[in-house]
């Protein structure tokens, strides 16, 4: 009985939507309060009743109950009960409630904070929010009902839950990347709202900015989280594969990337409307083809939830309603978008619309990688693969252009720069970036790589320039701490957001061109050297966890006969279903890791293994805990938390003068 309130809780939600997508837009557009002031709590109705579905499809995992099909295919009774809880997202039906409960968080948060905005606009925002919600829950009941029983007869047990989703990578990662994708959807419905208003201005980029700063921030986590994981469960020592799967939360975030720059501009001078409407739809654009890619039956992956092609059918309806209406709206608006361009070729205005292009240009060339091969098996059913070197030689090259104007944006002028003072700015910070780049490597792991070098200049680039934009902002004050706090939430987002850049920049090239990887063969009491470390197979052991059976290897480390680290990693096999599956060892460092990948025992009794030294690694994923916190500071930036009080003074304002006599 249990399981049939969830259902009845889906669609008592579903039918809120219904009111919520069309009462509060048509209210805004006929004036009427009462109908648009039924937004905020239509919103958190459908809010309460997806999570309590959600809480419904949680309990029904915890207790084992068999009887509903989506917990037997994902669960077992020998599960964990943290893998129990979370289970909830290992497969189509459960994810999907969890994206769609996303989405009605994010609807609660723009009711709540959506007060500094007129009536009329927040009811047309809530209100497409509510419609594309009403989309997700009518495919859910339609063809991905979590809560179908199985039938005539439930099993004894589960079949269990993925193994390689056994890990806690997978409690984290899913929740903060459906967080990040969703967010996009909030910014998407500011923008169709503005459309359908005529309101696009320097105040609705204002009202904008601070959720297209978090779900940007969230979204860079959860990549950031999927590579950690990636790295340390799949077992080759690497940390992004160009996979269908991971790409499109790439796509978005160069998107979204691209979106809070040119929200920017909009607040700042009122220009680049018709750039940043299109933006914030090819962001959400791009949170809906992963939703297609990984439930539409295109391709087999421990990412990818669905094999039945009717769901990807109707998600693709979804997408085609969501985005040709849009755009469709956006060319019949586009009179109302043009900007009046004041400004000079050189200008900050122009810098940051280079880097909006190369961005762009990034998203769509890792947009077609990713989605020719599928097209190209549906038209010929010929199989063609498109892997890194794809994308590293497209990739790359434009990341580099676009870090040299990460660079030169900040320290340039609004309407007009003067390329002598450009040259005066930033001729020694290229020479010391330069030098660093040539140095650093040489310095600390005695190698030389041009490519690195390449990179380690660049990233010095970008810290130097920000020392001296800073310097510049700071010279005309009384003293630098007086100096330091003048500058603004944003400043100071933006320059931790690049100087993450310089990080993840710098972790990529030295793990890329300096890592070290061994496969060997290894009795108990052999050793092989791997970089400066002396790895030691000392033994193995057999272990048993609550689900599994399996073996577990002991390796010392050891550098200049100093010890380093004891590394365990094990080969497990699941009892319910008989997988193999491995667990890697691995001694984090600052400034390096020491990784190891189990094989197969050999007759002989010895193991077969992969030996990884990866120097650096951890400053990737350190680089995106920077570039998150510094969009999560742009957002926290005083300006956007006394936009209330700025809306009370307008309204004052306004009526003191409407009381004036006319002269």
């Amino acid at each position: 009985m249990v399981p049939e309130l969830g259902s009845f809780s889906l669609i008592l939600a579903l039918l809120l939507c219904v009111i919520l997508g069309t009462l509060p837009i048509i209210g805004a557009s006929t004036n009427n309060v009462l109908w648009m002031s039924l937004a905020r709590p239509l919103s958190a109705g459908v809010f309460v009743f997806v999570g309590l579905a959600l809480a419904i499809l949680a309990y029904a995992f915890v207790t084992d109950d068999f009887s509903v099909q989506f917990v037997a295919q994902h669960s077992n009774s020998l599960l964990p009960m943290r893998y129990k809880f979370t289970a909830v997202w290992g497969g189509h039906e459960g994810s999907f409630l969890l994206w769609t409960f996303m989405l009605t968080g994010w609807m609660v948060a723009v009711s709540i904070y959506s007060n500094s905005m007129p009536l009329d606009f927040s009811s047309r925002v809530l209100g497409i929010l509510g419609m594309l919600c009403f989309s997700y829950l009518l495919f859910m009941l339609a063809t991905s009902n979590p809560f179908d029983r199985v039938v005539p007869l439930p099993p004894a047990d589960g079949a269990d839950l993925n193994s390689a989703l056994q890990d806690f990578g997978f409690i984290v990662h899913p929740p903060t990347l459906y967080m990040g994708y969703v967010g996009f959807s909030v910014v998407f419905a500011f923008a169709v709202a503005a459309l359908l208003s005529g309101r696009l201005d320097s105040a609705w980029a204002r009202w904008c900015r601070p959720w297209a700063n978090i779900s940007w921030a969230i979204l860079t986590i959860g990549i950031a989280l999927g590579s950690w994981w990636a790295y340390y469960e799949l077992g080759w020592g690497g940390w992004w594969a160009w996979d269908p799967v991971e790409n499109p939360p790439l796509i978005t975030w160069l998107f979204g990337t691209a979106l809070i720059h040119s929200l920017a501009v909009t607040e700042k001078r009122g220009v680049f409307k018709s750039w940043t409407i299109m933006l914030a739809i090819l962001a959400f654009s791009g949170s809906l083809l992963g939703t297609f890619i990984t439930r539409s039956g295109l391709l087999t992956s421990v990412h990818a939830f669905a094999s039945d092609p009717s769901r990807g059918f109707f998600i693709l309806g979804i997408l085609a309603v969501a985005i040709g209406g849009s755009l469709i709206l956006f060319a019949i608006r586009a009179p109302m978008l043009k900007s009046d361009f004041s400004f000079d070729l050189v200008s900050r205005e122009i810098f940051l619309l280079v880097n909006n292009v190369i961005l762009v240009v990034s998203a769509a060339s890792v947009f077609l990688g990713t989605l020719f091969p599928m097209v190209y098996q549906a038209v010929t059913d010929d199989l063609i693969s498109i892997g890194p070197p794809y994308f590293n030689l497209i990739f790359v090259p434009l990341m580099i252009l676009l870090v040299i104007f990460v660079g030169i944006g900040p320290i340039s002028r609004w309407k007009k720069t003067s390329v002598s003072f450009l040259i005066k700015q930033l001729t020694k910070v290229a020479l010391a970036s330069i030098a660093i780049g040539v140095a650093l490597p040489l310095v600390i792991l005695m190698e030389f790589s041009l490519p690195a070098t390449i990179a380690m200049a660049l990233a010095a680039w970008i810290v130097l320039g920000m020392v001296k934009d800073i310097a510049n902002k700071t010279a005309n004050k009384p003293d630098l701490i007086t100096g330091l706090r003048s500058l603004s939430y944003s400043y100071y987002g933006m320059q931790a957001a690049h100087f993450g850049i310089a990080l993840m920049v710098t972790g990529v090239a030295l793990t890329s061109y300096f890592s070290t990887e061994k496969s060997v063969l290894l009795d108990a009491g052999q050793s092989i050297d791997v970089g400066s470390y002396v790895f030691t197979l000392e033994g193995s052991s057999q272990v048993r966890g609550p689900n599994y059976v399996g073996d577990e290897v002991a390796m010392s480390v050891t550098k200049a006969d100093v010890p380093i680290a004891t590394l365990l990693p094990q080969r497990r096999i699941y009892i319910a279903t008989g997988t193999p599956s491995t667990e890697m060892a691995i001694d984090a460092g600052f400034l390096r890791d020491l990784f190891v990948t189990l094989g197969e025992q050999k007759e002989s009794g010895a193991w077969s293994m992969t030996i990884y030294v990866k120097p650096f690694i951890r400053w990737i994923w350190l680089g995106a805990i920077f570039m998150a916190f510094g969009g999560s500071l742009a957002a926290a930036d005083k300006r956007y938390r006394k936009l209330k009080k700025r809306a009370e003074d307008k309204a004052l304002i306004n009526a003191a003068e409407a009381l004036q006599p006319v002269s």
